[in-house]
C-alpha cells in the first residue's frame, strides 16, 4: 500500500511539474487590448496578423492628442500607422503591457505559425517597481529580432522571444494572445 502511495505521488508532483511550466509561458503582468480591424482597416496591423506572412511584427503604442486617443502601429518592415480610437475602443480598457507598448506577429520557426505577443520592454533592464520608471525599449529588426540598446541583448522573436544574443537572461515577457485573421480582431490578455 505504500508503494502505490508513493507512486501515485510522484505522478501527481510530476503533473504538476509539467503544468508549472506551461503556465510561466505568459506574463501575469496586466495588458489588455483588443482591436476590430474589420473597423479600422490598418494596414500595417494587418501585415502583422497574416498567418501567410509570418516574420512581420507590428509595434504597437497609445498616445493621447487634444484629447483624442491615437493607436500608432509600426512593423518591423518599415512601415507605420495611426488609427483613431472611435467609441467601441474607448469603452475597453487598453493596457498595452508594462509601459504602453506590445510587440505582435506570426513567428516563422514553426509550423503552422505560432502567433506571438510581447511586451516592447527588455525584460532583463525594465523594472516597474522602479520609480520613476525608466522605459527600456527594443527596437525590432526586419529579421524578426528584437534588440536592447541598454544591455545589448537580442531576442528572436520568431522563436517565442529566446535571448541569442547578449550575457543570456530571461526571454521577452509574452502575453495571451489571437487574432482572426488579417482584417478580424486581435485580443491580447
Amino acid at each position: 500500500m505504500t508503494r502505490v502511495r508513493l507512486m501515485v505521488l510522484c505522478f501527481l508532483g510530476a503533473l504538476l511539474a509539467s503544468c508549472g511550466d506551461a503556465e510561466n509561458e505568459y506574463s501575469s503582468i496586466s495588458c489588455y487590448f483588443v482591436f476590430d480591424n474589420a473597423t479600422h482597416q490598418d494596414a500595417t496591423l494587418a501585415s502583422a496578423m497574416n498567418s501567410l506572412s509570418p516574420g512581420v511584427f507590428c509595434y504597437i503604442t497609445k498616445t493621447t492628442k487634444g484629447g483624442a486617443t491615437y493607436l500608432n502601429f509600426s512593423n518591423n518592415q518599415g512601415a507605420s500607422s495611426t488609427a483613431l480610437a472611435n467609441a467601441v475602443d474607448l469603452k475597453r480598457s487598453i493596457i498595452l503591457g508594462m509601459n504602453n507598448g506590445l510587440i505582435v506577429g506570426y513567428g516563422n520557426m514553426d509550423n503552422p505559425a505560432i502567433f506571438y505577443a510581447f511586451d516592447s520592454q527588455c525584460p532583463n533592464c525594465f523594472d516597474p517597481e522602479a520609480l520613476p520608471v525608466k522605459s527600456y525599449l527594443l527596437t525590432m529588426t526586419s529579421n524578426g529580432l528584437a534588440k536592447c540598446a541598454t544591455c545589448g541583448r537580442e531576442y528572436n522573436m520568431n522563436a517565442g522571444g529566446v535571448v541569442v544574443s547578449g550575457s543570456g537572461g530571461s526571454k521577452m515577457t509574452r502575453y495571451r494572445a489571437s487574432t482572426t485573421g488579417v482584417m478580424g480582431v486581435l485580443s491580447v490578455n
